[in-house]
């Protein structure tokens, strides 16, 4: 990384502790003064609990997490409110290290075809633009297909992200067969030796059987350009959905293969929590998170800042 990189990625992760904990981390906060001087009780655990629940860890994770924590406490390790809290960070770290990979662009591939999936208004295409730049920036020749072709708004907000970040487009009218718009956008793509080609997709509400089965089709007309395409799938979710989130998730995993996700609006009022949730339940790559509009609001998933973030709260580096 160099350190133009690093000098990014600490700002990044500097405002990823400031969104996330508006204005202190609801797991940590007061507790150390709450409860300072006193050993750790059932009292106290039961506090933990009660902020994991309603922050979103979910109730497997939030078990999982207690009972290694309470084991701790009867080994007499965790002997006051800071150590439990060191404590809960390496646990979250435990949880979410797993799903710490970054998406990597196998150039053996002509184009690398990310099928980008998610519910409307999840910040899909947003997302698509965001990770567009990245790729530009990284020298990388970008296409984008606009395949969410219900929407006359979603082949437009894509067309200027294309032009925003120099990628170009791929699209047809509204109304368009899906299918057919990836299938073209493929064969273009190959043409044009592209490297990255970003798909884009309704936004489905992963209740609805018919959007999820043309999913599937999407996916098979890609193969049928490229047995091995898509090469990722990648899943945008708004964290502020909370267990909806996760729901959305296994869903999606369920009906076309998951590869990685992309977790957006941890700026809002979500709790942050969900990742956790997430992790726990799929252990899916989380590939990107998202804490903001801006272009440098969008970076890669570090599990030890995002739990740090999460335990420490503003101001308290631990």
């Amino acid at each position: 990384m160099s350190d133009v990189d690093a000098g990014k990625q600490g700002g990044f992760l500097g405002r990823l502790r400031a969104k996330l904990n508006r204005p202190q981390s609801w797991l940590s906060y007061d507790l150390a003064n709450v409860f300072r001087g006193r050993e750790i009780d059932a009292e106290i655990l039961e506090e933990l609990e009660t902020r994991l629940l309603t922050a979103d860890v979910g109730v497997e994770a939030t078990q999982h997490i207690l009972d290694g924590l309470k084991r701790r406490v009867v080994r007499q390790e965790l002997v006051d409110v800071d150590k439990l809290l060191s404590a809960l960070r390496e646990s979250l770290v435990e949880i979410l290290a797993p799903c710490q990979v970054p998406l990597t662009i196998d150039r053996a591939h002509q184009p690398f075809v990310v099928l980008v999936v998610g519910v409307n208004g999840s910040g899909k295409t947003t997302s698509i633009g965001k990770l567009a730049r990245r790729l530009v920036d990284a020298n990388l020749k970008v296409v984008l297909a606009a395949g969410d072709t219900f929407r006359a708004a979603a082949i437009e907000q894509l067309d200027v992200w294309a032009t925003r970040t120099g990628a170009e487009i791929i699209a047809q009218g509204a109304g368009a067969d899906p299918g057919a718009v990836m299938f073209d956008a493929l064969q273009t793509a190959r043409s044009r030796k592209v490297d990255v080609l970003l798909a884009d997709t309704a936004g489905r509400l992963h209740s609805q059987a018919h959007l999820m089965e043309e999913l599937k089709k999407i996916k098979r007309v890609l193969q049928k350009g490229d047995p091995t395409a898509p090469h990722e799938v990648l899943l945008v979710l708004d964290a502020t959905q909370g267990q909806n989130a996760l729901l959305q998730a296994v869903q999606f995993h369920e009906a076309v293969g998951v590869t990685g996700l992309v977790l957006t609006k941890l700026d809002g009022t979500a709790k942050g929590g969900i990742v956790i949730a997430i992790a726990r339940r799929l252990g899916l790559p989380i590939r990107y998170i998202g804490i903001g509009e801006h272009a440098d609001d969008f970076g890669e998933f570090d599990a030890r800042a995002f739990a740090s973030a999460l335990v420490d709260g503003v101001g308290h580096h631990g």
